[in-house]
């Protein structure tokens, strides 16, 4: 199971381009948790996707990542 988790939407551009990021960085694969019709994740994530979530310590990113920040303190 990744420690990573990546909240976003259907058809979300941004998340395309959240996980060509992580992907160029050959960040490990986050497991995709699409928030679409789930009251409680939408209401959570809904204007905030993508966010990147690490399973560890609960923390969160919200895009646009900051390359640096993964790269130094999310490994």
């Amino acid at each position: 199971m990744s420690r990573y988790l990546l909240y976003q939407r259907d058809d979300c551009h941004l998340c395309d381009q959240a996980l060509a990021l992580l992907a160029r960085l050959r960040w490990p694969e986050p497991r995709s948790v699409f928030i679409d019709g789930d009251p409680g994740l939408e209401r959570d994530y809904g204007h905030r996707v993508p966010v990147l979530r690490d399973r560890e310590t609960g923390a969160e990113m919200d895009w646009p990542f900051d390359e640096a920040r993964l790269r130094e303190g999310w490994r």
